[in-house]
């Protein structure tokens, strides 16, 4: 009895694990959800198959009833293809579902085109039903008068689902604004034309078309705010002045080097010709004894002279009497 009931239960426990094994690979409740949602499914070609394939029969029998109950004519392939190739296959059946309330013309390629490019689909759907606004960061511009502007902008945009594989994002958009502000701005004759008419900056940027090429359609353009910045005008024209006048320190120093280096030259000559007529002056006390031992200048001579010198210096001291002063003072 004992090893009877030892092999009782082996069998029993044999026939349960071959019934998870089945109930695994056929999914029969599954099947049951699908025959009563009227989607036709077979158990062997179908479940067992997407079991042996490696997909799971829940993701794409729940999402084929879902598109089936909202009027699609989806198949159990183009699922399965979507997902052995690592796509989202709920996010595609809600989109398709999204579109087809909202009545925009969306098929499955291009919903799954859309899912396997990074995109997320059912955000772009949505977004082409309800716009989405982004807001720029600040931009700073000059107009022509030198007065510094800062402004800030408000884009709404939808979803271009033609344009959404392969098209840039928001970032671009963002920058293509920026450039267009700065550009407008920059293009004013006085700072004041932007602040009278801020939708003048609107009108220009949207007029140029920064939406190609891009995910998005640019529905509006409005320039939230619009504040006075620095006078830059004024900063490089007082920068300006103040590197000339650095320029013009420099160039009178290097003059006044120059007339320092030039009267040093003329002191210094000065200096060589005085000491050449204290040279001369030294050798005449010579000459004057040579010619009076060659007989050639005599005692009156001599005296005549001296009185030449002396009415010589007595002129200068006339001449000059604040030099006479100071040299006897000293």
């Amino acid at each position: 009895m004992e090893a009877l009931t030892g092999f009782s239960l082996l069998i029993i426990f044999i026939a349960v694990i071959f019934l998870i094994i089945i109930l695994y690979y056929v999914p029969l409740g599954l099947f049951i959800t699908a025959y009563f949602s009227g989607v036709k499914v077979k158990i062997f070609r179908d479940l067992i198959g997407m079991r042996l394939r490696k997909v799971s029969p829940q993701i794409i029998v729940r999402n084929l009833i879902a598109a089936t109950k909202a009027g699609l004519d989806l198949n159990i392939s183009l699922l399965e293809a979507h997902y052995l190739a690592g796509g989202n296959v709920t996010n595609v059946v809600n989109a398709l579902i999204s579109a087809n309330k909202a009545n925009l013309d969306l098929q499955f390629e291009k919903a799954a085109a859309i899912d396997l490019a990074g995109r997320d689909v059912l955000e772009a759907v949505k977004m082409s039903v309800i716009p989405k606004v982004i807001e720029t960061p600040l931009v700073s511009a000059v107009a022509k008068d030198g007065i510094q502007l800062k402004a800030i902008a408000r884009i709404t945009v939808r979803t271009n689902l033609e344009r959404l594989v392969g098209g840039a994002g928001e970032q671009t958009i963002l920058a293509r604004v920026g450039e267009g502000i700065v550009s407008t701005i920059g293009s004013s004759i006085s700072h004041k034309e932007v602040l009278e008419n801020p939708d003048n900056i609107s009108k220009v940027v949207l007029s140029k078309g920064l939406d190609a090429g891009t995910a998005f359609e640019i529905l509006s353009i409005d320039i939230a705010d619009v504040d006075v910045g620095t006078n830059i005008g004024a900063i490089l024209q007082t920068d300006q002045a103040e590197a000339d006048l650095k320029v013009a320190r420099a160039k009178a120093e290097e003059r006044r080097a120059a007339a320092v280096a030039s009267e040093q030259e003329m002191n210094a000559e000065v200096a060589k010709m005085r000491a050449k007529v204290v040279e001369a002056e030294a050798e005449i006390p010579k000459a004057i004894a040579e010619a009076f031992r060659e007989g050639n200048f005599g005692v009156m001579d001599y005296y005549n002279l001296r009185n030449i010198q002396a009415d010589t210096e007595m002129r200068n001291t006339i001449a000059k009497p604040d030099e006479k002063k100071d040299k006897d003072q000293n």
